[in-house]
C-alpha cells in the first residue's frame, strides 16, 4: 500500500496509546451489540414416513427368517467367504470411486474453511519503490524542465467486515451441512461398491458351478450321441433321434462357451471394482469355489434404524439443511454491511524513512454499505433460495419413500426366493432319486443305457437350476443389505 501522497502525522496519545476516535468506537460497539442471524433456523427434516418410523418392524419381513436385532455394517462377513471379504476390503481402500468420494469431502471441507475465514480480519503487507518523473510545471508553475524522485514505502493494511446480520454464519452453516452431505455421499459410495462386488462375486461362483455341471452334461451328451450312432448303424433306430441328440449336444457346447466367457468378464469386473487392472485377479479367482450362502436368520433392524443410518437419506437431509441456510445468507445480502479498514505505512524519499517512526502514517476507515435500491434483484434471489429449499425438501421425501420401498421390495423378493430355492432343491433331489433308480434298472438289463444317461442328464439340468436359484437367493440377500444402507464405515476423525 502506497502512502506517499499523505503527509506524515502523529495521532494524539494518552499514556503512550493511540486514542480510538469516539465515532469509530461507538460504531463498533453498536455493530457488535446489534449482531443477529437472519433467515429461518433449521428445525430438522420433515416426517416423510411417520407410520414406518413408528413401526417396530418392516411390513414384508418374515418373523421366522428375520430378526430386528442390530445389523452389522460388515454384512459380507455373514456370507463366510474369506475371498469375498478380502475383495471388498481391498476395494474400500483402493477403488477410484471411493477416492473420488473422498476428494469431494476434501473439497467441501476446504469450502467450509474458506467461509470461516470471513469472520476474521484480513491483513496484507506491501513494499514499493516508485520512480516519479514529471514536468516541473505540472501543477501550474513557471519552471521548465522535469523533476524526478525515488520514493521508498512499506505499508500494512487490514480489513474486517462485521457479520452484522449473520450472513457469514449462515454461509458457514450451509458449508458445514454440505461437507456432512459429502461424507454421507462417500458412505453411500461404500454401500454401492460393496454390494456390486458381492453381486459380481456371487455371479462368478454361480457360473463356475454351472460350467462344472455343463462339462458333465457335455460328456453325457457325447455318450448319448455315440449310442444313437450305434443304433442307427445297427438298423435298430432311425436317424431322427441322432439329429436331436446332436442338436442337444451343440446347445450344451454353446452354453459352455458362454459360461467360460462370463467367468472371464466377471473376474475382470471384480478387478476393476477393487481398483486393479483387468487380469490382476485371474490367479485368485479362476479356481472354482463354493457359492456363498446367506445365514439362516437375517438381521434387518427396523424402519427407524434405516431412516437414521441409510447414507442417501442422511445426504438428502444435510442438503436440505444447507438449502435452509442459503435462505438466510441471501437475505443478509440485502441488509446493511459494516466494515472496517485500517492502514499503516512508513515511507519517504530516503530508504531510512521506512524505519523512521516519525514518518508513520495511519488511517482508520469505518464503512457502512447498504444497497437501498437494486430493482428487486435480492428479493428475487431470496425467492430462488426458498424454491431451492422446497425442491430439496421434496427430494428428501422422495429419498425416504424410495428407501422404504427398496427395503420392502428386497425383503419380499428375498422371502419369495427362499421358497424358490427350497423347491429347486426338492426338484434336484427327485431327479437324483430318479437317476439312481434308472441306473439300477440299466445295470439289471431292464432298460437301455441311454435311458439311464437321459435320467443323469435331467439330474444335471436340475442341479443347474438349483445353482441358479441359490445364486439368486444370495443376490437377493445382498439387495436387502444394500436397501438397509449397510456396508459403510465411519470416517476416522483425522481423515
Amino acid at each position: 500500500m502506497l502512502f506517499t501522497s499523505l503527509r506524515p502525522s502523529r495521532s494524539p496519545r494518552l499514556g503512550g496509546a493511540p486514542i480510538l476516535p469516539a465515532t469509530l468506537g461507538a460504531t463498533l460497539a453498536l455493530a457488535l451489540a446489534g449482531c443477529t442471524t437472519v433467515g429461518p433456523d433449521f428445525k430438522g427434516a420433515p416426517a416423510a414416513a411417520p407410520t414406518a418410523a413408528a413401526r417396530g418392524a418392516f411390513m414384508r419381513a418374515d418373523p421366522a427368517q428375520t430378526s430386528a436385532v442390530a445389523t452389522s455394517a460388515r454384512w459380507w462377513d455373514t456370507l463366510r467367504d474369506a475371498t469375498l471379504s478380502q475383495l471388498i476390503d481391498r476395494a474400500l481402500a483402493d477403488s477410484p470411486n471411493i477416492a473420488a468420494a473422498n476428494a469431494r469431502i476434501a473439497q467441501a471441507r476446504a469450502g467450509l474453511a474458506a467461509n470461516k475465514t470471513a469472520l476474521i480480519p484480513t491483513v496484507s503487507a506491501s513494499a514499493a519503490t516508485p520512480y516519479i518523473n514529471v514536468p516541473k510545471n505540472i501543477l501550474g508553475g513557471n519552471d521548465s524542465g522535469r523533476t524526478d524522485s525515488l520514493i521508498y514505502n512499506l505499508g500494512f493494511d487490514a480489513s474486517w467486515e462485521i457479520d452484522l446480520f449473520g450472513g457469514t454464519h449462515r454461509k458457514i452453516e450451509a458449508a458445514t451441512a454440505r461437507a456432512e452431505a459429502a461424507e454421507a455421499g462417500a458412505a453411500d459410495a461404500q454401500v454401492t461398491l460393496s454390494a456390486e462386488i458381492a453381486r459380481a462375486y456371487v455371479a462368478l461362483r454361480a457360473r463356475q458351478a454351472v460350467l462344472a455341471l455343463l462339462d458333465q452334461q457335455a460328456a453325457v451328451d457325447a455318450r448319448l450321441v455315440d449310442l444313437a450312432q450305434q443304433r442307427l448303424a445297427g438298423g435298430t433306430a432311425p436317424e431322427q433321434p441322432l439329429a436331436q441328440l446332436r442338436g442337444q449336444a451343440a446347445q450344451t457346447e454353446g452354453d459352455r462357451a458362454k459360461a467360460r466367457a462370463d467367468i472371464v468378464v466377471l473376474i475382470d469386473q471384480l478387478a476393476v471394482l477393487t481398483g486393479a487392472e483387468p487380469g490382476t485377479l485371474d490367479a485368485t479367482l479362476t479356481p472354482p469355489a463354493p457359492l456363498p450362502m446367506p445365514p439362516a436368520s437375517v438381521a434387518i433392524g427396523d424402519p427407524a434404524t434405516l431412516l437414521r443410518n441409510r447414507p442417501d437419506i442422511r445426504m438428502a437431509e444435510r442438503q436440505l439443511a444447507a438449502a435452509n441456510a442459503d435462505i438466510g445468507a441471501q437475505i443478509s445480502e440485502g441488509l446493511p454491511k459494516i466494515s472496517f479498514m485500517g492502514l499503516l505505512g512508513l515511507g519517504g524519499p530516503n530508504i531510512g524513512d521506512v524505519v523512521d517512526p516519525a514518518k508513520i502514517i495511519g488511517l482508520a476507515l469505518p464503512q457502512l454499505r447498504w444497497s437501498l435500491f437494486d430493482g428487486g434483484r435480492n428479493k428475487a434471489q431470496v425467492r430462488n433460495k426458498r424454491a431451492a429449499y422446497d425442491e430439496a425438501e421434496a427430494k428428501y421425501r422422495n429419498t425416504v419413500l424410495t428407501a422404504l420401498q427398496d427395503a420392502e421390495t428386497s425383503l419380499t423378493r428375498f422371502g419369495g426366493q427362499r421358497q424358490v430355492y427350497g423347491k429347486a432343491l426338492d426338484t434336484q433331489g427327485q431327479a437324483a432319486r430318479a437317476e439312481d433308480l434308472q441306473q439300477q434298472r440299466a445295470r439289471a438289463g431292464t432298460i437301455a443305457a441311454s435311458d439311464a444317461l437321459t435320467a443323469q442328464r435331467q439330474r444335471l439340468l436340475s442341479a443347474q437350476a438349483s445353482a441358479a436359484a441359490a445364486a439368486e437367493l444370495t443376490t437377493d440377500y445382498i439387495a436387502v443389505q444394500k436397501a438397509l444402507g449397510l456396508g459403510w464405515q465411519p470416517r476416522r476423525p483425522e481423515a
